[in-house]
């Protein structure tokens, strides 16, 4: 993963943090996310909220199929919950967004915990050997994959927050 993705997603993180601390759990979801934005602009960053995306199915092209909570810099997709528990479908609506837009790194985050680090999943997808992957972790846990022995490479990421 490129340095500068790192960088910014401590600055995704920082933000989540500070938000969380001044606000804390049980607010709407679109309150989070305006107040993490306002958050990454004052550290400098482009950020887009609510960004429509279409779709490509066939030959049936759906113009507005999808909105990415917030894009940072153009290349880290944010997805904002403010939802009782992290769900499965949570991470899998955020690996489906990274495909179809093309991006590599994105934050699930989630506002309505105690504590913030508890609410924070990054998800990184990367392509090994024409395969795509994701790896996915709180912050500073590490994951592995093993490619079969065909392959004789190993391939690992590093994952933190």
């Amino acid at each position: 993963m490129p340095r500068h993705l790192d960088e910014f997603g401590r600055a995704i993180v920082d933000s989540a943090f500070r938000v969380h601390s001044t606000l804390g759990p049980g607010l709407l979801e679109s309150v989070y996310e305006e107040c993490l934005a306002y958050e990454l602009r004052s550290r400098g960053l482009a950020v887009q909220r609510q960004v429509s995306l279409p779709i490509a199915y066939d030959k049936l092209i759906i113009p507005s199929a999808y909105r990415i909570d917030l894009i940072v810099a153009d290349e880290i997709l944010v997805e904002v919950k403010a939802a009782e528990a992290m769900l499965p479908v949570h991470h899998a609506q955020l690996l489906t967004y990274l495909k179809l837009s093309k991006k590599r790194l994105g934050y699930l985050i989630n506002f309505n915990v105690p504590l913030i680090k508890s609410g924070i999943k990054r998800v990184a997808l990367w392509i090994i050997l024409g395969v795509l992957v994701s790896w996915w972790s709180f912050p500073a846990r590490h994951r592995t994959i093993s490619l079969p022995s065909s392959y004789s490479r190993r391939a690992s990421a590093e994952v933190c927050g």
